[in-house]
């Protein structure tokens, strides 16, 4: 360096013509600095990985070879062999051996200390038969007597002929036990007599506004079956969870994030929740980044203390406020504008919010007031609804980055593409339902409405923003299931090898960018997340295959092999 310094210096000393002229002076000063920086050591890095296929989801550098970190943050995305200038005596080098490293996943929806005590709960998922459900209540039951049993998640069209459970089913094996375990989707549960009886639910309860108790055609007596809003008659009986509860059902989540590459997180939140996640972010537990998004009759609350969207720390960040336009296609309670093929009866059902004018009192004011409503609708109707609302707010509120959001956004009608793009509507989806819902979707609502159901192409292709997420419990959290979901549109029964409506599959490039910067941008992060990009925070994972260059019918095997969280390794495969 010495050397080079003594050239140029001797070069420009040469003449004193040439220090007359500007231009050949600052020349010559640019020549001697660019000799000089590649010889000055980078400020060295707290860890470097190197010999990978880094991903970045950065369209100015879209590939690159090595990362380094330093407090936390991304220092540098270059070559292997650049990355040595950032390496001092304490930096721990990590060898990816060729691997592919991708910004962290962010899920934009989950239901996460749930998740956690899904985990905890009875499980009916597999349940394929009728008698393996009571099987398993009754197994539960006897290792737990006398305690609610909840959870479930159950499918009933695993079943031979789909019935819905009812109490009949359960009753010989719960008689002093009480029961309610939930579909998968969240918007029907199944309860016993005693129960019911806890609940005082009659064959003369009237349903409540925006639920319905299901009853027997012949008889009227209750079923067991609840729908929607229906489910708080007996919900509000199960005895409240402590705050230690709480947390230990949070830890076993946050363990499934890491496993997972999982490090952020939007989640329909409770103020309780809020609670756990500060607590665990104070005792340095909080592993995943976290969007807290709260009921929207919250929003006052917000309101008056000034709180706007997004507000917080780097860890626990709140301003988003979710509502229910209306229940699931499971459930046959998302509402469309037509009827149901499989019961012409009925067109789905609309919250009691949605239906008696809360939900548009509510999001006008709370988008007024700087907050952002997320609101789940899944029914064409439900869809429509909800961006006429989003079109009011745009029109009558003043101008500002507001990034609505629809949640799930399942069945879109074909007029309504184009108004998701021109309002600037975040399509909060979630693909694992399409190959889960495409096993029986078609005999609810006909093959016509499905070629606009789950329509990720058709979404891309008009110019909407699509950001992916799980919906955690009601599908799995993995979010490699989640790309192969929208990649391949395989069936879980295997009857659609080549996809269901396979014109609606995108890229795998498509796909991670939904579930990393695109989410971080449906929370107001894409400046701090969601990409590999020199100065954002380190969140990545190291995977152990190229889901870019594999079969995508393999990328549902391929595992998390590392993720990293803050700069942090906070998962490794054969350490956790």
């Amino acid at each position: 360096m010495l050397e080079v310094q003594h050239t140029l210096y001797m070069h420009v000393g040469q003449s004193n013509s040439t220090m007359k002229n500007p231009t050949l002076s600052l020349l010559l000063i640019l020549l001697m600095v660019a000799a000089i920086s590649p010889m000055i050591a980078a400020q060295p890095a707290d860890k470097v990985f190197t010999n990978a296929y880094v991903w970045t989801v950065d369209s100015e550098q879209p590939e690159a070879e090595a990362i380094a970190i330093r407090d936390g943050k991304i220092l540098a995305v270059t070559t292997a062999e650049r990355i040595e200038t950032y390496i001092g005596p304490d930096t721990r080098v990590i060898d990816a051996q060729g691997r592919l490293i991708l910004p962290g996943f962010i899920d934009n929806h989950t239901h996460f200390t749930n998740g956690g005590f899904q985990l905890q709960s009875i499980d009916l998922r597999h349940a394929q038969t009728e008698e393996e459900f009571a099987r398993l209540v009754a197994e539960w039951a006897e290792r737990h007597p006398g305690r609610w049993i909840t959870g479930g998640t159950w499918d009933h069209d695993n079943f031979p002929g789909g019935n819905l459970p009812t109490r009949h089913l359960i009753d010989p094996y719960t008689q002093e036990t009480p029961v309610f375990v939930r579909r998968y989707d969240g918007h029907m549960g199944l309860v016993n007599t005693y129960t019911l009886e806890l609940a005082g639910i009659t064959s003369e309860t009237p349903d409540p506004p925006g639920g319905q108790i299901v009853r027997d055609p012949d008889t009227g007596e209750p079923t067991g079956i609840l729908r929607n809003a229906a489910m708080g008659l007996v919900t509000r009986l199960i005895p409240e969870r402590t705050m230690d509860d709480l947390l230990d059902a949070t830890r076993l989540a946050l363990h499934e994030a890491r496993r997972f590459g999982v490090t952020g997180i939007h989640d329909m939140s409770s103020p309780d929740d809020l609670r756990a996640y500060q607590q665990l972010y104070e005792s340095g537990e909080l592993t995943t980044r976290v969007y807290a998004i709260l009921p929207f009759p919250r929003w006052e609350h917000l309101a008056e203390t000034g709180i706007q969207a997004p507000f917080g720390n780097d860890f626990v960040r709140l301003g988003g406020l979710k509502a229910m336009a209306d229940g699931s296609l499971g459930s046959s309670t998302a509402l469309f504008f037509e009827p149901y093929t499989s019961d012409p009866s009925t067109r789905g059902l609309a919250s009691d919010v949605m239906g008696d004018g809360r939900l548009e009192r509510w999001a006008m004011a709370a988008d007024k007031a700087g907050l952002q409503p997320v609101i789940h609708a899944i029914g064409d109707s439900a869809n429509s609804r909800i961006l006429d609302l989003y079109d009011r707010i745009s029109r009558e509120n003043p101008e500002r980055d507001r990034r609505l959001r629809i949640e799930h956004a399942q069945h879109i009608h074909p007029k309504d593409f184009e108004r998701f793009a021109e309002l600037g509507v975040v399509a909060s989806v979630h693909p694992y339902h399409a190959i889960d819902d495409g096993r029986w979707a078609e005999g609810r609502i006909g093959w016509e409405r499905c070629k606009t159901t789950y329509p990720f192409w058709s979404f891309l292709d008009a110019g909407v923003i699509m950001s992916f997420g799980s919906d955690w419990t009601v599908a799995p959290l993995n979010p490699l299931l989640t790309i192969y979901a929208a990649v391949t549109r395989r069936t879980l029964d295997g009857e659609n090898p080549d996809g269901w409506f396979p014109e609606q599959k995108i890229t795998v490039g498509e796909a991670i960018r939904a579930h990393t910067l695109v989410s971080a941008y449906s929370a107001f992060d894409e400046d701090r997340l969601g990409s590999i990009t020199p100065g954002k925070l380190a969140d990545f994972v190291m995977l152990s295959d190229n889901i870019l260059e594999i079969d995508p019918v393999g990328i549902k095997y391929v595992t998390v092999e590392m993720t990293v969280v803050n700069g942090r390794v906070v998962y490794m495969k054969d350490r956790d």
